[in-house]
């Protein structure tokens, strides 16, 4: 009897104990497709690879779609654990970890169809009206210029509506994002918009993972192992041919 009993004590040690490897995550993104999206195939492509890459790391993960300012904030509280589309800004370091880059967005300023408009530097966009989308970060340099007359907004949708009925000069947005968003608008609004060239700049898109969450590092590190095995192995790849990339 001595060692049956000695079996069943150990495994109901080992029962007590928590999974290792298996810990649910909870995903957080806003509306923002073709990256994050919950009528999309796989949730958009940045949901794709962020949540083949923790599954490969070890973790299940559940996720939300809510507005951005919620999601941000729901990381700042610990009510959710992992952002999935963020762009870095030194503000967000205070509420999470960001992991290395996983996709790059090509940022670009958007006019109005036949109005002469052109720009070298930032400087030259100080006399004119920019809409961007409330608590989105662009770029460093874009985020922190106070002399740039910027006017909030809720949504792309927003921005590019205002734009098109002359209310501001410009607006902004990842071009992916601006071009899918723009085939869902009215035709009046698609044709009478027009992107600016050079491009405002690039950003790198991470993960950000709540500072609440007590494995915050470990979480970053098993990601950006994952992401560098899926280039490796091409599964990587095979996620951007499936969303059109």
């Amino acid at each position: 009897m001595r060692p049956l009993l000695c079996v069943l004590g150990l495994l109901g040690v080992l029962c007590a104990l928590p999974a290792v490897g298996h810990e649910k995550l909870r995903l957080v993104a806003d509306n923002w497709p073709p990256f994050t999206d919950t009528q999309m195939a796989g949730g958009g492509l940045a949901t794709s690879i962020v949540t083949t890459a923790l599954s490969r790391a070890g973790y299940q993960v559940e996720f939300e779609e809510v507005p951005w300012a919620r999601a941000l904030m729901g990381i700042g509280e610990g009510r959710y654990d992992v952002l999935i589309n963020a762009w870095y800004n030194d503000e967000r370091k205070r509420v999470g970890q960001f992991s290395g880059p996983y996709l790059v967005n090509r940022i670009r300023l958007l006019k109005r169809e036949g109005e002469a408009f052109a720009y070298v530097r930032q400087s030259d966009l100080y006399p004119y009206s920019i809409a961007v989308v409330r608590d989105y970060a662009y770029s460093p340099a874009f985020d922190s210029d106070e002399r740039l007359n910027k006017v909030p907004v809720r949504n792309f949708s927003s921005a590019v509506r205002m734009l098109a009925a002359g209310r501001v000069n410009l607006t902004v947005e990842d071009e992916y994002v601006a071009r899918y968003n723009l085939q869902r608008e009215p035709q009046q609004v698609r044709e009478g918009v027009a992107f600016v060239d050079p491009p405002l700049g690039e950003n790198s898109l991470h993960i950000l993972v709540s500072l609440k969450h007590p494995q915050h590092q470990k979480i970053v590190a098993r990601f950006e192992k994952a992401i560098a095995a899926m280039k490796a192995d091409g599964s990587y790849a095979r996620l951007l041919h499936q969303h059109g990339f």
